[in-house]
């Protein structure tokens, strides 16, 4: 069995991956900013929970060694991101700079820190886009220009990593998650949105961890820079009107 780092792994998208992982043998680490809380989630998961701040490098090498097994990893998935929603006029440089931080620069690190664990594991990094990145939604500014920054980062470390690391990522629509849980709490609005879909449901964390895990396994050793849609359909079809 595998050795696999999940960051975000408290809540959502993440812990679903983590979840799944473990349940199939695999051991895993997750992370959190609050290292009490990746421990708590940990133990109930039965795996190890540890501290990471997004963009902080002594905690992105901090968790990659505690990933790792005699210097070897066989797969990372950066599940720590934002829904920053705001049209223009109102959004900051700041804005801009936090989602891409947080969204792009955050992976890119911990991509970086763990290149040679991955690849004497010849291992797979998922990342994860947003329909947003290739679909125009008003007040998606900042989010759709980072999450379009993720699947850039993803193609060109494809290339650049191959063929000892595959790198893929998962663009999902909105999915129910603890991150998408104030856009959801209007039962109405969440009607309306799950409505837009040719499947007309949201998306589930589960969902898009079963693309993950199976991004992450040998049955997957063939696909590599690959942005793929877990999203009902929307990015390509529209609904019956």
């Amino acid at each position: 069995m595998g050795h696999y780092l999940v960051a975000g792994g408290v809540g959502g998208v993440g812990e679903a991956l983590a979840r799944r992982l473990a349940g199939r043998g695999e051991t895993v680490t997750i992370t959190s900013r609050d290292a009490a809380k990746a421990q708590a989630v940990a133990m109930d998961i039965g795996c190890r929970g540890v501290a990471l701040e997004a963009g902080d490098e002594a905690t992105i090498t901090s968790a990659v060694e505690a990933a790792s097994h005699d210097g070897c990893l066989n797969g990372i998935a950066w599940a720590i991101g934002s829904i920053p929603l705001k049209p223009l006029k109102a959004a900051s440089a700041a804005d801009f700079a936090a989602a891409y931080g947080l969204n792009v620069i955050g992976a890119a690190l911990l991509i970086k820190a763990a290149v040679p664990a991955l690849a004497r594991g010849n291992g797979a990094v998922v990342l994860f886009s947003s329909i947003a990145a290739g679909q125009g939604f008003a007040n998606h500014a900042i989010i759709g220009a980072a999450k379009a920054a993720v699947e850039g980062l993803t193609r060109a470390l494809a290339a650049e990593l191959a063929p000892a690391i595959r790198v893929n990522c998962i663009a999902p629509s909105l999915t129910r998650t603890p991150l998408a849980a104030r856009i959801l709490a209007n039962d109405a609005v969440a009607l309306s949105i799950a409505a837009l879909h040719p499947l007309p449901r949201l998306g589930e964390a589960g969902d898009v961890a079963a693309l993950a895990a199976f991004l992450l396994s040998d049955e997957a050793s063939w696909m590599t820079g690959q942005i793929i849609g877990v999203d009902g359909g929307r990015s390509t079809l529209r609904v019956k009107g």
